[in-house]
Parts: C-alpha cells; structure tokens; sequence
C-alpha cells in the first residue's frame, strides 16, 4: 500500500494535511492532520504560590486562566522556549527549572506535543508580549487553584494536565 499526505492548509501556526498510512493490523487509515512546531509550558512557583495567566483568547472570545505557554521557534530547545514564554509573558525568569514530562493534545488529529517544565521563580524582569496578547498575571495559592479547578474556572487542558503532572491537583 502506498501512504501519501496531501497539503491542504499551510498557515503561519498550522499546516493541514490529508493523508493515508497502513495500521498496524493491515488496514488502511484516512487522515486529516494538523502538523503543529510544538510547544512549552512552565508551572511557574513563585514562593508557595503559582504564576498564572488570566489571558484572553480570542478565538474563544473570552479571558481564561492559564499558565505561560508558547510555541517552539525553529530549531528552539523545548528548555528555552520555556524560559523564554514565562519572561515574554509574566517577566519573571527562572531560577531553577525542570522538565516534567510532555502531552500530546489531541492526538486524534493533531501531532502538537507539549513540554510540561516546573519552575522556581524569584527574579522579576520586563514583559516582551507580543502585540495580540492581553494578559494579566496573578500569585495564587494551592487553595485557591483548587477551588477555581472544583469550579470549572480553569478549563484549558494544558493547563490542567501540567499542574497535575507536578502535584497541585
């Protein structure tokens, strides 16, 4: 069987494709893909608090709380992407950082995978947002993560999975 992956979509942030690949039992899959560069999440503790975002998104159309992400540039580490997302969004910069793990957010159709990183923060530097981002940043306590997570306050998954890859939730 021949595999093939047509272009369909090639955008500044995502490229979409169709394609059909062999399974492992034999039979042939039909996909449509988002290829996504990948990305970077840092669980930032300031202290016993944690940085979060309160951060609007567009494409939802509304403020959500979140942690500093971003996508990898070409040829960034998933290490400096961190570093460089938590001092371009919150101005803080890490102290000491480690890797967590990763995610894969929808693998159904999209290859985005996420580093998790956990970070310790003290200094305190200038934002660099990029011009389409509108973010407030907030120290919250383990408590009050709880209660926003009980409530369904915070609801973006990247988010979730991260804080309970390092043991708040």
């Amino acid at each position: 069987m021949k595999t093939y992956k047509k272009s369909v979509f090639d955008g500044k942030l995502l490229k979409v494709f169709r394609s059909r690949k062999a399974l492992p039992q034999g039979r042939v899959g039909y996909f449509e893909e988002i290829e996504h560069p990948g990305a970077a999440l840092v669980v930032p503790f300031v202290g016993k608090k944690i940085l979060f975002l309160r951060q609007y998104r567009g494409v939802i159309g509304k403020y959500i709380w979140e942690l500093p992400a971003g996508k990898l540039d070409p040829e960034e580490s998933p290490l400096a992407c961190a570093k460089r997302e938590l001092l371009e969004e919150t101005g803080y910069i890490a102290e000491k950082i480690e890797r967590a793990g990763y995610i894969y957010t929808t693998p159904g159709f999209c290859n985005e995978k996420i580093y998790i990183f956990k970070a310790v923060c003290s200094k305190e530097g200038r934002t660099k947002k990029e011009k389409d981002e509108i973010i407030k940043t907030k120290l919250l306590d383990r408590g009050h993560i709880k209660k926003l997570f009980r409530k369904s306050r915070i609801n973006d998954s990247k988010t979730i999975a991260a804080l309970s890859m390092v043991g708040v939730i």
